[in-house]
């Protein structure tokens, strides 16, 4: 083999929010572990994060929790559902949620990340490379055995008892791997923004009307998190017609927040956020896994996608140790990581796509349906608690059977609406 040659028990590609969790967690567990990242170093991008409990639990677990900074993150209890205009249709009490992780965090831009990337570094077990790419795996028959990469124009061989794809919806490594996967780009993305607040706020607040949504989320240092639906591939255009007419598109959404809009001053302060998502018939090969996006993006609406990368990297955590124990690195071996995974990645998926139908809608009977379940869950604390429970990455199954459908759309009583 030509280059450099290195040996380890893990290599994992992309140490983006599952590749990170899940070499720190390997660390933890005092797993020698190779992470490639083909970025220069830690992300620098404007997106902002919410941390739902479950995404909390796994930041617990690795102890970085109490560790995040406090000036860059903001807990946040309330969320206000609203119709473009301002008139509330739900509100969601993270409160209602077992403690202690019975709120959300709102952090500024790539706070949780850097917070595990930089633990990552301090771990003598880990190698995080970053301007390192995947090229191609490494095989004997159908087992992997590694990987080839290229750092800095050199060619390294990277053998490894399993190679972990964590490299995201375009994953190269499931490529390698003939792996088919179902990529869905969605029509709609997210104008996303952090701007400076001249008036308090520390509720979040979510409008859904005629092809819109436009989301408000509070953060630290008196800043708010923006995310506002437009078509794909419009960004460009948005941007051509000036900050004014954005301004003005938002302000006729909520006039309440106007001079919250105003402080919009430049275009550096935004950003855009495509959505998509994956499908594939499985996750695991003989010596490789798919993790994160890389098996299962979903769309935002779910409010998981991260945390359910997160999820993924502490499951597989888990089993490793017993696969390097047993020297059992088959396919077979690994499914357990995909059969404890699936069933909430499959609920999530789904109902992320159900909301992008109801929200996203121009249709205006689906807006009234959509505008009656909200109400219905403002009233009804059972179904409510499980739509809350579901986004809070709590829940394994469907919030609603179908006789739940019934009541939440207003057709039916719900004769336990009171046992939340």
């Amino acid at each position: 083999m030509a280059g450099t040659i290195v040996d380890t028990d893990i290599a994992v590609v992309g140490a983006g929010g599952g590749g990170a969790v899940l070499a720190l967690a390997l660390a933890q567990k005092g797993i020698k572990t190779v992470v490639l990242e083909q970025a220069s170093g830690p992300p620098q991008g404007l997106r902002g994060e919410i941390l739902q409990p479950n995404g909390q639990q796994v930041l617990d677990r690795l102890g970085l929790l109490n560790k995040l900074p406090v000036e860059s993150t903001r807990p946040v209890r309330t969320f206000h559902f609203c119709r473009v205009g301002g008139e509330r249709l739900c509100t969601i009490d993270y409160g209602a949620l077992p403690a202690p992780y019975n709120q959300a965090v709102v952090t500024l831009p790539n706070v949780a990340h850097h917070a595990i990337l930089t633990a990552v570094q301090t771990e003598p077990s880990v190698s995080l490379w970053y301007g390192a790419s995947f090229v191609s795996l490494v095989k004997e028959g159908a087992q992997v055995t590694g990987l080839t990469a290229k750092r800095g124009g050199e060619d390294i061989t990277i053998r490894a008892k399993v190679v972990v794809g964590a490299d995201g919806a375009f994953s190269k490594v499931r490529d390698a791997l003939a792996i088919p996967a179902e990529v869905h780009l969605y029509p709609q993305g997210y104008l996303i923004a952090i701007i400076d607040s001249p008036m308090p706020v520390t509720e979040a607040k979510y409008y859904v009307g005629k092809k819109t949504i436009l989301g408000l989320f509070p953060a630290a240092g008196g800043k708010v998190y923006c995310f506002y639906m437009i078509p794909r591939g419009s960004y460009d255009q948005v941007k051509a017609q000036g900050l004014p007419a954005l301004q003005q598109a938002w302000t006729a959404i909520d006039p309440a927040f106007a001079p919250l809009f105003e402080q919009l001053k430049d275009w550096n302060q935004t950003a855009f956020m495509p959505t998509g998502r994956v499908r594939t018939p499985t996750w695991v090969a003989d010596g490789a896994v798919l993790i994160g996006d890389a098996a299962h993006a979903m769309n935002p609406h779910a409010s998981q996608g991260r945390m359910q990368a997160m999820v993924d990297a502490m499951t597989l955590a888990d089993l490793l140790p017993e696969c390097l124990a047993e020297k059992n690195f088959s396919a077979a071996k690994l499914k357990a990581y995909e059969q404890a995974r699936r069933p909430q990645v499959t609920m999530l998926q789904r109902l992320a796509d159900e909301q992008v139908l109801f929200w996203n809608s121009a249709n205006p009977v689906i807006g009234f349906l959509r505008d009656r379940v909200f109400r219905t869950l403002d009233r009804n604390a059972r179904l409510r608690y499980r739509v809350l429970s579901t986004t809070a990455g709590l829940r394994q199954s469907p919030p609603f059977s179908l006789i739940d459908r019934v009541m939440a759309a207003g057709f039916l009583p719900d004769p336990c609406a009171k046992n939340a």
